[in-house]
């Protein structure tokens, strides 16, 4: 059960990273490039309509399920100033070992997708590259430091950013 304040820290962390990431840029970047939803049903809006909308409801089925495992068995949150406490290896962390950055890339991908925006697309590459560079040179030696061994072997077994086909079976 989430306390009020646990539930804000969790809110403070969505604010400052993923909202920023899937929302507030995008919306900055329509507008200054006058990007707008295609309103005519051509045969190809139609598809990248139907394509991108996918593409957002896996990105975010993906993030709120990482997101509550973040909260559930690791006992922290997404952001770096908050992290998990202990290390999450169930649920989606079976198949990827970042679901939450493959979450907002579908995310980021869907709308550049639904709207056939280069602008967005654009940054959903941006936004890919810079989590490629990153979690291997920051984020995970500060992993590997934190939880030692079962985070090696969980490296040793889980690809980065890319889902495996079947998940993972931990030894415990």
């Amino acid at each position: 059960m989430l306390t009020t304040m646990t539930l804000a820290r969790h809110l403070l962390a969505i604010a400052a990273l993923p909202f920023v990431v899937t929302v507030l840029v995008p919306i900055w970047i329509a507008r200054r490039n006058g990007i707008t939803l295609p309103v005519d049903a051509t045969p190809m809006h139609v598809v990248a309509a139907i394509a991108g909308a996918c593409l957002l409801l896996v990105g975010l089925a993906l993030f709120v399920a990482s997101l509550r495992r973040f909260a559930g068995d690791g006992k922290g949150t997404l952001a770096p100033w908050d992290p998990p406490r202990q290390l999450v290896v169930s649920g989606p962390y079976r198949y990827v070992r970042n679901p939450m950055i493959s979450g907002v890339a579908f995310v980021v991908f869907g709308e550049a997708t639904l709207l056939m925006s280069q602008p967005h697309l654009t940054w959903a590459l941006i936004f890919f590259a810079i989590n490629a560079v990153y979690i291997p040179l920051f984020e995970e030696p500060q992993l590997r430091a934190r939880f030692g061994r079962s985070y090696q072997d969980y490296c040793a077994n889980v690809p980065r950013l890319i889902p495996r086909l079947s998940p993972w079976p931990p030894v415990t």
